[in-house]
């Protein structure tokens, strides 16, 4: 039997090994708040640091412009934005606009997809369209299907001519060019056709360049944890996958050639990082047997464009011809072979012809990781469910999503149907909150493969598509 002397003796062994393990215990904690869905492993990778602290552009506003944004919007929210408190405030600006809160202490309290240039100015980021939220949850590399940068950038250049403050490219950019025309979406592929079109090969800069036929087009940004399976990156698969193709968006006339250049070594920690990321698992119920069902129907009819999934998956990269496929050519249409040419020959793609493509045909059946949290679906954004995306002719006309809801039975964004734009919508900025099919670019026409299977097999498919 221990005596008294000797339980004390423990009792003191014991103490430094409890505060050790309470140390590792929020240490492990710590780590698994900062590793949520969709983070990297290390959310400290070089790359991330670089993204979330470096402004490459000048900022589009600052502090005092931003908080004052609300005095632009209708009335009935104006009224309830006056009545808030600073932090509500905030908070009601970011869900206006569609910003992610920031999941780390980078950006000073700025949205995620901004960074701070350390005097109150908000300097736009990739992540501005690459991180999003599914079920309230924000999610590094998920596409933004909240962002309203159409009427983010209209209700600043407004506030700051208020204040009487200097407009930025982006307020002076927009008088010219759509950002986009639905919330969730933007014109993105062609900012980056206007920027390369007042660049030579090398990058000098020539404002006397002419600017090609613009063919404006709403497009949902992809997924980033794609990026590791791709050999070809964007919608039709035209450029070879390098860190140099992720640069353009850089390329305003201010930032000469040897200056953009020098950020080059940036963006290949950048791609690195981008290659980190994994796609977040379903957070819901799943009923395994069901799946196991639908990953048999999957891999016999539609594997040979989306590939396999698990320890030994395969992904073909396979573009599908545009008249095979059926959905809105517009995005297809709208990079021209001889832009396609000129980005082949420049700095961008190496010099090297070889890494475009001029005529791709089609459109690049995508991976299918994280598919659950990536609604709305197509290119376009156009589909706002799975079950929508398996049911052609039930897809519809005009919808509406919820801010945070999500449909667990259909997969996807919770949206209210519509068979045309209510006419009680009257601005066009409350007309970008609905998705209107008709519109030029924003088809949901297409993809009717599901139309061989079954209602009991898409429904299995449905159900194996969750555990992707």
């Amino acid at each position: 039997m221990n005596s008294p002397f000797q339980k004390v003796r423990d009792a003191k062994t014991r103490q430094p090994l409890m505060l050790f393990l309470l140390v590792c215990l929020v240490y492990l904690i710590a780590v698994g708040d900062r590793c949520m869905a969709g983070e990297p492993r290390d959310a400290v990778h070089p790359g991330y640091r670089i993204l979330r602290t470096k402004a490459y552009l000048p900022p589009d506003f600052d502090d005092t412009v931003f908080d004052e944004l609300w005095k632009q919007w209708p009335p009935e929210l104006r009224d309830r934005a006056a009545a808030a408190s600073s932090t509500q405030r905030r908070e009601m600006l970011f869900t206006e606009y569609g910003l992610m809160p920031s999941p780390d202490a980078f950006g000073g309290g700025k949205a995620l997809g901004y960074v701070d240039d350390g005097r109150g100015g908000w300097v736009m980021n990739c992540l501005t369209c690459h991180a999003g939220k599914v079920a309230g949850q924000v999610i590094l590399g998920l596409p933004n299907s909240h962002l309203a940068l159409q009427t983010l950038v209209e209700d600043v250049r407004a506030t700051k001519i208020q204040m009487q403050k200097p407009l930025s490219h982006m307020d002076l950019g927009s008088l010219a060019m759509p950002l986009g025309t639905t919330n969730g979406t933007t014109n993105a592929v062609m900012f980056g056709v206007a920027l390369e079109a007042l660049r030579d090969d090398d990058l000098n800069v020539h404002l006397t360049n002419p600017q090609p036929k613009m063919l404006h087009h709403d497009m949902d940004a992809p997924p980033w944890w794609h990026l590791r399976k791709k050999q070809w990156i964007y919608a039709d698969g035209f450029v070879a996958k390098s860190h140099r193709a992720l640069m353009q968006f850089m390329l305003i006339p201010r930032n000469d050639a040897k200056t953009f250049k020098s950020w080059e070594a940036d963006y290949r920690q950048i791609l690195a990082w981008i290659e980190t990321i994994q796609p977040p698992k379903y957070p819901f119920e799943i009923d395994d047997q069901l799946a196991e069902q639908g990953r048999v129907v999957f891999e016999a009819t539609c594997s040979q464009c989306h590939g396999t999934y698990g320890e030994e998956w395969t992904y073909p990269e396979r573009i599908v011809d545009i008249d095979e496929l059926g959905t809105d050519p517009l995005r297809l249409q709208s990079l021209s072979p001889i832009y396609r040419r000129k980005y082949g020959r420049g700095w961008l793609a190496d010099y090297d012809p070889t890494r475009v493509r001029e005529h791709p045909g089609g459109y690049v059946a995508p991976p299918l990781d994280g598919i659950w949290a990536t609604a709305p679906y197509f290119h376009n954004g156009s589909v706002p469910t799975l079950w929508h995306l398996l049911h052609p002719d039930q897809r519809p006309t005009v919808w509406r999503r919820s801010i945070d809801g999500y449909d667990t039975k259909r997969v996807g964004l919770e949206v209210a149907e519509f068979a045309e734009l209510p006419g009680d919508v009257q601005s066009p900025r409350a007309a970008r909150g609905f998705f209107k099919t008709r519109a030029l670019g924003k088809s949901a026409d297409g993809h009717r493969f599901p139309e061989t299977l079954t209602e009991t097999e898409r429904y299995a498919v449905l159900e194996y598509l969750k555990t992707l």
